[in-house]
């Protein structure tokens, strides 16, 4: 059996690291795990309670849900924007967590990881993204994590995919995050 791991990236900048580090997820991903990045967070509009009702959900933001509901597990890259989660993220995780006590993510193994140029590689962000996405029903792997310092500088020349260092670390993330979905599956 094949696991889905469904990729949602908190940065929207075409260069961005995360993004690069959700790409070598994709890359890294142990056999049976297959690892997609959601594309289109952008076009999601800002959660509002009002729109969503039946008939009245926008496309982009049930293209989410259906993409979320065929996951079996997530994968939240994060960098830090201001001391905290960036909101293209925490409004992926609001539209994710309806309807309440059945969300997409409910009961589902959540990993969250990510890289900033801080020297604690986006650690508040990262904390704020599992207290979110917990709050929001999935099953938060708290000993999964991995935030990389210096985001900048480490990358500037080299994709974190041919960062060796960062390639076996993510590798273990990954295939701790298969395992954990693989588990969640038989019960």
């Amino acid at each position: 059996m094949s696991v889905r791991i469904l990729a949602l990236v908190g940065s929207l900048r075409a260069g961005s690291t995360n993004r690069q580090l959700a790409e070598a997820a994709v890359k890294v991903a142990p056999e049976g795990a297959e690892v997609s990045l959601y594309e289109g967070l952008a076009d999601i509009p800002f959660y509002n309670e009002d729109v969503d009702v039946e008939g009245s959900v926008p496309a982009s933001a049930a293209r989410l849900r259906e993409a979320a509901q065929a996951a079996d597990a997530f994968l939240l890259v994060s960098p830090e924007y201001n001391g905290t989660i960036p909101a293209v993220l925490k409004n992926a995780i609001d539209w994710l967590s309806r309807p309440y006590g059945a969300g997409a993510f409910s009961g589902k193994p959540v990993a969250v990881v990510g890289t900033a140029f801080g020297q604690f590689g986006g650690v508040w962000a990262q904390d704020e993204a599992r207290k979110s996405v917990g709050i929001a029903g999935g099953k938060v792997l708290e000993d999964v994590k991995l935030s990389i310092p210096g985001s900048l500088t480490r990358f500037a020349e080299t994709h974190p995919a041919d960062d060796a260092e960062v390639a076996a670390q993510l590798a273990e993330v990954v295939a701790r995050l298969h395992g954990h979905a693989g588990e969640s599956a038989a019960a």
